[in-house]
């Protein structure tokens, strides 16, 4: 087992993750599920109504109810918050550091966007490219 694959398993431990339909029913009851995929998954892939997107980079500032630069939903540590990523790695990770800063209820989602999808929730279509129109 790699390093990394330990370190996931060891945090991971201290969270109560949620399954697609679990996350659903969260959302439903208020708890606020946060994107932290790149934009070209995003536009690639679709998106989760209601979902806020908030780039990783800069999540701990968004979502810290006593940051400067945190968004008008962070207002309390008491929030709910689910994560999710591409596939449930990095979001692992990222709660885990939410749960440090005191937001004692952050979690994340298991198998992220793609399991989301694949158990047939509701998601935005991603934006296509459309076809050039040639001149006739």
């Amino acid at each position: 087992m790699s390093v990394i694959e330990r370190v996931l398993n060891s945090r991971r431990a201290h969270l109560e993750r949620l399954t697609p339909v679990e996350a659903l029913r969260a959302q439903r009851d208020g708890a606020l599920l946060v994107d932290t995929r790149p934009v070209v998954n995003r536009a690639a892939e679709g998106e989760i109504p209601g979902a806020l997107v908030i780039d990783r980079n800069v999540l701990e500032w968004r979502l810290d109810p006593t940051s400067p630069d945190r968004v008008p939903e962070a207002d309390t540590p008491d929030l709910h918050v689910v994560l999710f990523c591409n596939e449930g790695y990095a979001s692992s990770l990222a709660a885990v550091q939410l749960q440090e800063l005191g937001l004692a209820r952050a979690t994340d989602l298991v198998g992220g966007f793609r399991a989301w999808r694949e158990a047939g929730l509701p998601v935005t279509e991603p934006a296509r490219e459309r076809a050039p129109v040639s001149a006739s």
